[in-house]
């Protein structure tokens, strides 16, 4: 079946619905990691405080706090790296029933839409789930390079190479936070593109839902408010 055919089975609306989420899903990462300088992002912010998190590291005897610190977030990286693997088998396992899940779906819709359109609609749901997965291994990966330079900065923090060094461990972290809240927009957009199962308003709908969702709490939560008060004295 060639592409004019697959074209030929979506309805135009269709069509705009996921064009329109892929382009706001890439618009708003790129929003969220390049935000306005007069009102930064959470995740800009966090940034920030990884900086001052590994300068403070130089000093700390001992750091076993700090080694506790990266574990956790490799942690976290490695669960939703595997819950990504799992919903990739779930999709695929979807892929090989999509007539089944026709049928199923012209049960509680007035669809008629033959099987490549559920097929397209699963591949999506599949696509973001792969790039999550991506993201959270690569995530896990910069994280093991961190703790790795954060092992090379010498106990000494009057030696010249250990701010340095510590500055770079700070550089690949933040790196590292940038993939695993990829992954995790990826995940959020994921979900809002099973609605497309149940036709282009829904998508639409999941779509901007999961677009305000995650505005907000970038760029009107409590947490970013906590983090931009500057009662501690640290850079906002």
């Amino acid at each position: 079946m060639g592409w004019n055919t697959v074209i030929d089975a979506l309805e135009p609306l269709d069509l705009g619905a996921v064009g329109l989420f892929l382009a706001l899903w890439l618009s708003l990462s790129w929003l969220i990691e390049n935000p306005p300088k007069n009102r930064p992002s959470t995740s800009k912010l966090m940034s920030e405080y990884r900086r001052l998190w590994l300068r403070e590291f130089v000093t700390r005897d001992p750091r076993i706090f700090d080694s506790q610190i990266v574990s956790s977030l490799r942690q976290g990286t490695a669960f939703f790296a595997s819950a990504s693997m799992i919903a990739i088998g779930g999709g695929f396992a979807l892929l090989g029933n999509a007539d089944r899940l026709r049928g199923v779906a012209q049960d509680l819709t007035a669809s008629a839409d033959p099987v490549v359109v559920w097929e397209l609609k699963l591949i999506l749901m599949l696509v973001m789930a792969a790039n999550a997965f991506l993201k959270f291994v690569w995530s896990h990966r910069l994280f093991g390079y961190c703790s790795v330079l954060m092992a090379a900065v010498p106990n000494d923090p009057s030696d010249p190479v250990a701010m340095p060094r510590a500055v770079k461990a700070a550089e690949i972290n933040i790196t590292a936070a940038k993939a695993y809240n990829r992954g995790l927009r990826s995940v959020y957009f994921g979900i809002a593109s099973a609605a497309w199962l149940g036709g282009a308003i829904p998508l639409l709908i999941a779509t901007f839902f999961t677009l305000l969702v995650i505005i907000r709490r970038e760029f009107a939560s409590h947490s970013r408010e906590v983090l931009l008060n500057s009662s501690d004295h640290t850079p906002s």
